[in-house]
């Protein structure tokens, strides 16, 4: 935790509310997102018991299963999970435009104009939503336990929504409480966060309560049921296991059918909290300004949506498991998004930025001396612009001559550590400052008395994967080409 963090913290347990700790929205929101709330069975990994689904918060859908070990009656509830999901997705993928890949030859493709987006409470629904994709992705169409076509589409969108909620930057399918807490801190512990109803009690008290009253309140299962997958111990023993006995014992039809309403009506009083709660935080979370790199992030969503669709399209089989090689590229993928998605909140983000200031890779700096116009010689001979600036910071930031670091307020500009006088740095800039020789453009060399923040990092971070070997120099074990001992 940094001393920012810890600061927040301490004042949001001092002030019992929440302490806002951004200042513009880090994360996506579609116009229309599909809000999905699942539950499971206790005991079972990816039993699911009932799910409430939809677009808005007067659309809400539920979908029960009255006895979650049946198989039948769970693939009856993934086909009815697929009559939401996949009618949505089809919406996206037969929204398309022309997109030019290479500019020498003009030569297009076409891809999704738009994708679609799934918000879950918090990231335990992420991981069920992933095991009922894997359990249902390689059901069999035809011959012995043959099930609708729809349902193994489902299993691997599933898998797909589940993979991008994996990359860093990604909201394709977003948890709600990690976006909270990224953009709030409360007074309390990373797990009480975890608590959908207890972080909104501290970010938007009800009633004119404080944070720790509301978070307390949130503790009563019967007031505030669980955000899922798991439900309340106390609701499973006293109110759904007779419940779920009298469906199975139920003599006739007529019987059944009342024992599958007794269990949707229990059922709905668990997650139709969830449910105002959910659209509570996304519209908290909207309320914020969008953050200037936000819509680069979704537009790589929605490359990588088309890119899957159009994979499906043409029946590439989705593996089992990643092979070694493709294993590596995603992990050194997802480091470069992570490495990417920190820089751009700093620089999106003066919150964000501080907490780089305390960190000593960034600083906060005065202008006490610039010479906009000077020059100097490029290795080739050549008169290149090379202006000076000398600026002064107390942020606790020890810069090494040579350095290269970031202005922050010009796209584009480095600036480069040529001395130390005292208190003093002297840095050169380059870049970002038009294509004049010997005059920058105006506005592009900070003048006497502004202040700018110089970071260590660009907007795209510093991160530089090592190249990976040649498919003949990497090993058979890792998907190279096979080794054979020699014949005698």
């Amino acid at each position: 935790m940094s001393v920012l963090s810890a600061l927040a913290k301490v004042e949001a347990a001092r002030t019992g509310r929440a302490q806002p700790k951004a200042t513009v929205r880090h994360c996506h929101i579609a116009e229309r997102p599909l809000v999905v709330i699942p539950l499971k069975l206790a005991g079972e990994a990816a039993a699911p018991l009932a799910l409430l689904a939809g677009t808005s918060p007067d659309d809400a859908r539920l979908l029960i299963v009255p006895q979650p070990r049946d198989r039948v009656l769970r693939l009856r509830f993934a086909e009815q999970f697929a009559s939401v999901l996949l009618p949505m997705i089809a919406r996206f993928t037969d929204d398309t435009e022309p997109v030019i890949v290479d500019k020498k030859t003009n030569e297009t493709v076409d891809r999704c104009v738009d994708a679609p987006q799934i918000w879950v409470p918090n990231p335990a629904g992420v991981s069920f939503l992933r095991l009922l994709g894997r359990s249902l992705r390689f059901r069999r169409t035809e011959g012995d336990d043959a099930v609708a076509e729809a349902i193994p589409a489902l299993g691997r969108w599933l898998t797909w929504f589940c993979d991008r909620a994996e990359h860093p930057g990604s909201t394709a399918l977003s948890p709600l409480t990690t976006h909270l807490s990224t953009h709030w801190t409360t007074g309390q512990s990373a797990l009480e966060d975890a608590n959908l109803s207890a972080l909104l009690g501290w970010i938007a008290p009800p009633n004119g309560l404080s944070g720790p009253e509301a978070a307390e309140r949130a503790e009563d299962p019967t007031i505030c049921p669980p955000a899922g997958p798991a439900t309340d111990p106390g609701f499973d023993n006293v109110v759904l296991a007779p419940l779920i006995s009298a469906y199975n014992t139920a003599p006739d039809e007529v019987a059944r059918g009342r024992a599958v309403q007794r269990l949707e009506q229990a059922l709905r009083t668990q997650v139709e909290p969830t449910w105002a709660l959910m659209w509570q935080g996304i519209a908290l979370l909207r309320a914020l300004p969008e953050g200037s790199s936000v819509p680069n992030r979704w537009a790589e969503d929605v490359r990588s949506f088309s890119f899957y669709a159009e994979t499906l399209a043409e029946g590439t089989p989705q593996p089992r498991r990643d092979s070694a090689v493709s294993a590596v590229r995603r992990l050194l993928g997802r480091e470069q998004a992570l490495e990417k998605l920190t820089a751009a909140m700093a620089y999106d983000d003066p919150y964000v930025m501080m907490e780089n200031r305390l960190a000593g890779t960034a600083c906060l700096a005065d202008v006490v001396d610039t010479e906009p116009t000077r020059t100097t010689l490029s290795d080739k001979g050549k008169r290149i612009l090379r202006p000076l600036l000398r600026v002064a910071t107390t942020d606790p930031f020890t810069p090494v001559v040579g350095e290269v670091l970031h202005n922050t307020a010009i796209k584009g500009q480095k600036a480069t550590v040529l001395e130390l006088e005292d208190d003093i740095i002297v840095v050169e800039l380059s870049g970002g400052m038009g294509r004049s020789t010997t005059t920058p453009a105006e506005g592009t060399v900070n003048v006497e008395g502004d202040r700018i923040v110089l970071a260590r990092f660009g907007p795209d971070g510093n991160f530089r994967p090592a190249g990976l070997p040649a498919t003949e120099e990497t090993p058979w074990t890792h998907g190279g080409p096979p080794e054979f001992d020699e014949e005698p």
